[in-house]
């Protein structure tokens, strides 16, 4: 099956230029049910905003899901000082050290206010060294709005308040070799990839089994999918971020594959399944362990969902702060996600 990269990248670019932090993910998830509609596929959504999409298939019971979130990480207001700067707190678990000179949007209110989240001692011209010492901490940051105003009444009147939230700029980079450098592909290249998937498939397929492409809202708390799943669901792979760093097999060109994460081991079964795949469809991939790291699939066990769970990851150099990753491994997610689609099912379901 054909891989339309350019519907990818485009998917992509649209995805990391809506502002989704959690909480505030009704756009994002509007644009990705316009997406289901142009290619042609059914999806409902849950109470809290899931999209739950179906591709029909021969087997019903004991069929398979594939999760990816719509969150990403972002900050809310916590205080408001009396010198008009704002006091953050994080959404999601990331470190102040990389909001730190992040251009952002305070979202609702009137009107989009923009900013600069600065150290409480930005200025070497005025703290000197001390600049260079200051802890790092969402308790060592500061927003400051780009708004005459430096008083905490005249931060209110802008329609800012303790809860509201705080989108940061993705500054994204195509380059022409490949790489692809942004805030919170964590996990919209995992939804473009999806999509992309899906779009292969063409208009009404037949798979051997159905499948259901879920997409979550608010998987950087934890809760991720584990509402989603019906009873019926046999298999449930999520398609997230992989980290590469020293110490990590994952890689920025291929596809990889969750042995063991943070929840404990995924389905041998599954894992097997997907290496399989890999193998048979001449998809490059490597097997990592993760160990501070969490996916939809685990949200999923934990909810008590009796069902084979697996991890499929787009390498991404320094995840949870300007991630990066190269179009190499987008692509072979996408395969090996069309390969796990079109495949038969699991010899043993229970």
């Amino acid at each position: 099956m054909v891989v339309d990269e350019t519907y990818l990248r485009q998917v992509l670019t649209d995805l990391l230029n809506i502002p989704s932090p959690l909480g505030y993910t009704d756009e994002v998830a509007g644009y990705v049910c316009g997406q289901l509609k142009t290619l042609g596929v059914d999806y409902y959504t849950k109470r809290r905003g899931t999209i739950v999409a179906t591709l029909a298939g021969k087997q019903r019971i004991a069929d398979r899901a594939i999760a990816a979130h719509l969150d990403t990480l972002g900050a809310m207001v916590k205080s408001i000082g009396p010198d008009g700067r704002l006091r953050l707190v994080a959404l999601g678990s990331w470190s102040a050290r990389f909001a730190e000179g992040g251009r952002v949007t305070c979202l609702g209110g009137k009107g989009e206010i923009r900013g600069t989240v600065l150290p409480l001692k930005s200025s070497g011209h005025v703290y000197g060294d001390e600049v260079d010492s200051l802890p790092v901490g969402w308790d060592y940051v500061h927003l400051r709005l780009d708004q005459p105003c430096c008083t905490a009444e005249q931060v209110t009147a802008l329609g800012i308040d303790v809860g509201t939230i705080v989108a940061f700029d993705p500054n994204t980079e195509f380059l022409a070799n490949g790489y692809i450098n942004s805030r919170y592909l964590d996990d919209k290249a995992g939804v473009a990839c999806l999509l992309t998937a899906i779009k292969a498939l063409g208009m009404n397929p037949q798979l051997e089994v159905e499948c259901h492409p879920i997409f979550s809202l608010s998987e950087e708390t934890g809760c991720g999918c584990g509402h989603a799943p019906d009873n019926d669901v046999g298999e449930l792979v999520s398609v997230d971020i992989g980290p590469v760093a020293p110490g990590q097999n994952s890689s920025e060109h291929m596809a990889n594959i969750g042995m063991k994460d943070a929840s404990g081991v995924y389905h041998s079964h599954l894992v097997t399944k997907l290496i399989g795949l890999c193998e048979e469809h001449a998809i490059p991939y490597r097997k990592d362990v993760y160990k501070f790291y969490r996916s939809d699939t685990n949200s999923a066990i934990t909810a008590g969902n009796d069902l084979q769970h697996g991890l499929i990851t787009f390498g991404t150099e320094s995840t949870h702060g300007y991630e990066r990753t190269h179009i190499e491994s987008l692509l072979s997610v996408t395969h090996l996600l069309i390969a796990y689609m079109t495949s038969k099912g699991l010899d043993n379901v229970g």
